[in-house]
């Protein structure tokens, strides 16, 4: 099952969720059903530590890239 991020229509409450194809999950704060999907970043792994650097992370002058960037402070 993939895990989607969500954004609540209803209330702003941003979530993640697994789903299955076809289902929409409801809010876990107000249980909406009017749900925006969010674009997010791709996790990864190369066999070595995490976060994933490298030519495919942004120049440290630019804004983080969103969720999972490899320039967010944990």
């Amino acid at each position: 099952m993939p895990m989607y991020e969500y954004r609540c229509q209803s209330c702003g409450t941003e979530f993640e969720e697994l789903v299955r194809a076809g289902e929409t999950p409801p809010c876990p704060k107000c249980a909406g059903k009017k749900l925006e999907k969010l674009m997010s970043a791709s996790a990864g792994h190369t066999g070595g530590s995490l976060p994933i650097t490298g030519p495919g992370c942004p120049p440290s002058d630019a804004p983080p890239c969103g969720t999972g960037c490899c320039r967010l402070p944990r």
